[in-house]
């Protein structure tokens, strides 16, 4: 059976954008400037590279992030470009209850209850799948106990108030420790797997 796994951006008070839905304190915003330390940069393209599907919200595609990295691939002189690349290549999941029809390329609607459209795509033939955010997205893959390993991007950032992820978990959500990366820019990558 595939993982979904998650990789997201954190706070140091864990959280995944400020109130008013700001990164501006992330080392990297998702700009045309790559700004993490290299390493990060061959890890996250190595993680997308396991992956051969993403699944967004619709929220998340109807700001752009499907248009977004396609732009990003087409330019092969910036560093981007080869994650960019992984994530044109994969296809794409859209979770929504109002779009009748994909407006994107490679890119399929999930209409159904989101426990029963992941449980079914899990059990489809091929690498694993992925999920970026947004973060009401996440938090109820999260509280649903669907996602099987976390890639935890720690901004070196303390923001005080703002959106988190794990908000919805009802009890407590176990996870073992698989490894710990500290980079030179000051980011440290957690990666937890699931342990229910």
């Amino acid at each position: 059976m595939r993982k979904l796994i998650l990789q997201m951006q954190l706070s140091i008070d864990g959280f995944a954008a400020a109130a008013n839905g700001s990164g501006s304190w992330m080392v990297w915003s998702y700009g045309d400037d790559w700004t993490w330390d290299p390493a990060l940069q061959a890890d996250h393209t190595a993680l997308i590279a396991s992956a051969d599907e993403i699944l967004l919200s619709r929220k998340m595609a109807e700001e752009g992030f499907i248009g977004h990295w396609e732009k990003m691939a087409a330019n092969t002189a910036n560093p981007q470009s080869v994650f960019a690349g992984h994530i044109r290549d994969a296809r794409k999941v859209v979770f929504t209850h109002t779009l009748k029809e994909s407006g994107w390329p490679n890119t399929i609607l999930a209409t159904g209850d989101l426990t029963e459209e992941v449980k079914a795509l899990k059990k489809q033939p091929g690498k694993n799948m992925i999920v970026f955010g947004g973060v009401s997205f996440v938090s109820a893959l999260i509280a649903a106990g669907l996602i099987d390993e976390y890639h935890l991007i720690i901004n070196p950032a303390a923001i005080g108030r703002g959106m988190p992820v794990f908000d919805k978990v009802q009890g407590i959500l176990g996870l073992s420790l698989v490894n710990a990366t500290a980079y030179p820019s000051g980011m440290v990558v957690l990666q937890y797997r699931y342990a229910g």
